[in-house]
């Protein structure tokens, strides 16, 4: 499959647990299905992004990027490339690479669906991002990387003022994720 297949597959039997993600789902498939290259950041109108919240082992924290271009403590993610299988991948390899931790688990998702406007290809772009979560190890050292002016971890519940809804969305509900896998059954 391919990674644009990989997306169209999700997308279709992802349950949106809002109605504006419901519609941004609706979007979303709309334009996989008007542009072969949705999923490139050649795609000038928008394209898709995968994001994901890193949560410290017991879901407690949430590790923040101060991203240089937004100016904004963001969870880790960016662009699909050429090689990318699946957008579980893209979120996994983006999260480790700007994270610096290698052992992420990436918890069962989507968790989350947000379109926002960038800078790729001026005056007006989107992405259009799905959003996941993974846990980090227990003891974790974050690595700056050279896409970020500063890496944090933060209290879910005090995400700084300098971040936005869809952060504090996505890192809360990658807890409750956690905190759902974590239950003993029975």
């Amino acid at each position: 499959m391919t990674l644009h297949g990989d997306a169209v597959s999700v997308l279709s039997s992802w349950t949106a647990p809002t109605p504006g993600e419901e519609a941004l789902r609706v979007e979303f498939l709309d334009h996989l299905r008007a542009h072969d290259d949705a999923m490139l950041r050649a795609c000038v109108p928008g394209h898709l992004t995968a994001t994901t919240a890193v949560l410290s082992h017991d879901g407690a924290r949430v590790l923040l990027t101060l991203h240089p271009k937004a100016g904004m403590w963001l969870p880790m993610g960016g662009h699909c490339e050429p090689g990318d299988a699946s957008l579980a991948e893209v979120a996994l390899r983006e999260a480790r690479e700007e994270s610096g931790i290698p052992d992420l688990e990436l918890l069962p998702g989507p968790l989350a669906l947000d379109k926002h406007e960038v800078w790729c290809h001026p005056p007006t772009s989107w992405h259009l991002d799905v959003e996941y979560a993974a846990v980090a190890p227990p003891g974790a050292e974050a690595v700056i990387s050279e896409e970020s002016l500063d890496l944090r971890w933060f209290p879910v519940e005090e995400i700084p003022e300098l971040s936005d809804e869809a952060t504090r969305r996505l890192a809360g509900r990658g807890r409750r994720a956690l905190g759902l896998r974590s239950r003993p059954v029975g």
